[in-house]
């Protein structure tokens, strides 16, 4: 068997991984790069050149997606639809919801499932997804065999998360004889990775005392798709005594996930709420079969004012103007829950302006998606692989300041396992 890695030896997103075996291939994810232009247009030309992806090729089998963020399935639209791909059911519902919410916003034609622990024989390889921990429901590790060789791609993971205990088992029962750990390292050279992140318990607690010191609404500007995050906020909510107000978006991601443990927008603790764009956008695209099975605890711009007190809502950047959400501006708190990285976008300065504007204050309450060094350190130790890859890192040359047995490689380099 042997490997070659097309993005993601010297940064992070974009990560494709292609792997051939008695003359079929198969490929690991096809992300979109963190830089790559905001001009959807422009992003077909960043598909990585693996034969079949953009012309008929038989030796090339399929494409497993280890999870549902751009930067591991974003260019993936733009392979041959005839290509076989893999990826998780919820993973897939969630992204098919979603798709019709966002121009850049996709989905796949008839795929394939993959599941916890269930191997998927694909020609010569064997691959047998691991569920993880990580911001993005839905993910998975995956182990491919093939040629009497074991590899062990990561994806994006970590341990401090509502599904930590995916990875304490991973760790105290690792896959064994792996050949080569092709590992993620995200928060290799960020501040307090070293000593770990705070857990989502440790920030329910975090929102909780900040709901506690708003005198109005309070806004969280967070990911719909960040499930763990979501239900923080509502548990938070929930225990301050606040209904957690979401939009039609993040209604139909919650109930994509196909769990009645997570909050959906018929809860009593519930509110669905359309900013005037939303409707804008349910008219534009006939979205009203959404709208249907969401609009039992609708509320309108009218019903805010006297929800404002005992509210949390979800904010996304186009609620700015809308004429609900500037009635209640009065005493109202906001958070921003995301990667502080988005905060230099241009969209996302605008927020900010906005809110100096309107005198509201801004906290940050968040967490990393990633592993810390010592969580990595910890599934590095328990596998045990005769050669760890770095990769998704921008610092895979400091990968050796903490691993054994590190080789790296670089973009393009095809190399025997």
């Amino acid at each position: 068997m042997r490997i070659r890695i097309h993005r993601g030896t010297k940064e992070i997103g974009g990560t494709c991984i292609e792997m051939e075996a008695q003359g079929k291939r198969i490929a690991l994810d096809v992300g979109l790069p963190l830089d790559a232009p905001d001009d959807p247009e422009e992003h077909k030309s960043l598909l990585p050149r693996v034969p079949g992806f953009r012309e008929p090729d038989e030796s090339l089998l399929g494409v497993l997606i280890s999870h549902p963020h751009m930067d591991h399935y974003g260019l993936a639209k733009y392979i041959r639809p005839d290509v076989p791909v893999y990826i998780g059911e919820a993973a897939h519902r969630i992204m098919k919801a979603a798709s019709a919410y966002f121009p850049d916003g996709s989905s796949f034609t008839a795929p394939h499932f993959i599941a916890d622990r269930t191997p998927v024989e694909i020609g010569p390889f064997r691959v047998t997804p691991f569920l993880v921990d990580h911001s993005a429901f839905d993910a998975y590790s995956l182990l491919v065999e093939a040629d009497g060789k074991r590899v062990f791609y990561s994806g994006d993971f970590r341990a401090h998360g509502r599904k930590s205990a995916l990875f304490e088992a991973m760790v105290a029962r690792p896959p064994k004889d792996i050949d080569v750990l092709l590992m993620e390292g995200t928060t290799i050279g960020r501040t307090g990775s070293a000593e770990g992140f705070a857990t989502e318990k440790e920030l329910e607690q975090e929102f909780v005392q900040t709901f506690k010191g708003t005198k109005g609404i309070h806004f969280v500007w967070t990911s719909s798709q960040n499930i763990d995050r979501i239900v923080t906020i509502f548990r938070a909510a929930k225990r301050t005594g606040r209904v957690l107000i979401v939009d039609l978006y993040t209604a139909v991601v919650l109930e994509a996930t196909g769990r009645d443990s997570i909050p959906q927008a018929s809860w009593p603790e519930v509110r669905l709420y359309t900013p005037f764009s939303q409707v804008l956008a349910i008219k534009k695209k006939e979205l009203f079969q959404d709208l249907g099975r969401h609009k039992v605890n609708r509320v309108f711009p009218e019903h805010l004012p006297d929800l404002a007190s005992r509210a949390v809502m979800l904010f996304r950047p186009m609620a700015r103007n809308d004429k609900g959400v500037e009635s209640v501006l009065d005493g109202a708190g906001f958070t921003y829950s995301m990667w502080e990285g988005y905060l230099k976008e241009k969209g996302s300065i605008r927020v900010i302006k906005w809110l100096e504007g309107h005198g509201i204050p801004r906290c940050t309450i968040h967490t990393s998606g990633h592993a810390s060094v010592a969580d990595l350190k910890r599934l590095a130790a328990a596998l045990a692989p005769r050669t760890l890859v770095p990769i998704h890192s921008f610092e895979t040359g400091r990968f050796g300041e903490f691993f054994e047995n590190v080789f790296r490689r670089d973009d393009g380099q095809w190399w025997e396992v």
